[in-house]
């Protein structure tokens, strides 16, 4: 009996803690579905407002510039309004004159020709009121003419706007593609100066007297030239001969809207030089340069595909001042590169 009303109580005690839970999560679901519900609509109001605040300062700009000429229609008008004011006013007073002197007549001639007077006086002021409502008339056309402008000029300035962001785009397009295509001009220059810098380096073998620094061959000037001097050694020539013609095979390998040229640059030591044919380094090494490249043309190397420079001293390999550093920096460079 005592275990049977033990089971009744624990049948009465109903456990609410689960039901409290899920009431609780659906009430923050809820509150959190309504958070991210004000959110979004505050994201877009914000974004409308941003919209309607940018035109609405635009609609503010004409607005201000249309009151301007609002007001200075209506000072404009408020000063012919208180002229034909005037004029009115003195219509009147002439006409009163005008009255005055009709009940005058009976006095004699000389009020007649008073009342003449007074008349053509009253013809002037009609005259001059007709005038002045012509030029009112007058300024309002020009007002609605202004008006029709403005619009024109508005409606002009938006197509303006939009044929200029076309042209940008355009203009972004053609830069993107010249970009590309000047890539490709100088990948193709680099892959046939690799090219002949290879066969060059063949045929001068592994000489003393010839060097690679970077992108150039470097030549002894003792390898072309005497001491002081600018005339082609004649033992000079076979070597030259052999890159002319190596010169003259490339020409025809690399296309024709490749702008290449073969830059021939002279430089000499540090040591000053004043002959009677030569004034200074400057000028020795800039005649080096031009005997080589006249040999080349000489040879079939076309004038436009050859460059000659004269540097001096002024850009020495080796800044020392021993007789190994002098001999380093007489040289004779050759550089493929672009014109």
């Amino acid at each position: 009996m005592a275990g049977a009303l033990g089971a009744a109580r624990r049948d009465r005690s109903i456990n609410y803690w689960p039901g409290f839970v899920d009431a609780l999560s659906t009430l923050l679901l809820s509150i959190v579905f309504l958070l991210s519900v004000f959110m979004l609509g505050q994201f877009f109001l914000a974004r409308e407002i941003s919209t309607q605040e940018t035109a609405l300062e635009r609609l503010n700009r004409q607005i201000s510039e249309l009151t301007d000429l609002l007001a200075l229609e209506r000072s404009t008008r408020r000063s012919l309004e208180e002229n034909v004011t005037g004029l009115q006013t003195t219509l009147r007073s002439t006409e009163a004159d005008r009255g005055r002197l009709q009940g005058m007549l009976e006095a004699g001639s000389a009020a007649d020709q008073r009342a003449g007077q007074l008349g053509a006086a009253l013809e002037s002021e009609k005259q001059a009121t007709a005038r002045a409502l012509s030029q009112v008339e007058l300024l309002n056309q020009q007002i609605a003419a202004m008006r029709r402008q403005l619009a024109a000029l508005e409606e002009a300035l938006a197509v303006s706007e939009s044929r200029d962001k076309e042209s940008q785009a355009r203009i972004a397009d053609l830069g993107s593609r010249l970009n590309v295509a000047l890539a490709q001009r100088v990948q193709e220059l680099a892959r046939y100066r690799s090219d002949f810098f290879g066969r060059l380096r063949q045929i001068l073998g592994n000489r003393t007297d010839v060097r690679i620094v970077g992108d150039r061959f470097v030549f002894q000037s003792e390898l072309f030239f005497e001491r002081g001097q600018a005339a082609l050694k004649v033992e000079a020539m076979p070597e030259l001969d052999r890159i002319a013609a190596l010169l003259v095979e490339l020409e025809r390998q690399i296309p024709p809207d490749i702008p290449w040229v073969l830059r021939v640059d002279g430089h000499t030591d540090v040591r000053p030089i004043n002959t009677p044919q030569f004034r200074s380094n400057w000028a020795l090494s800039a005649a080096r340069a031009i005997a080589v490249v006249e040999y080349l043309i000489s040879k079939g190397i076309p004038p436009q595909r050859l460059v000659a420079a004269g540097f001096g001293e002024f850009q020495p390999l080796d800044p020392a001042t021993t007789d190994e550093a002098y001999a380093r920096n007489r040289r004779i460079e050759l550089k493929l590169t672009e014109r």
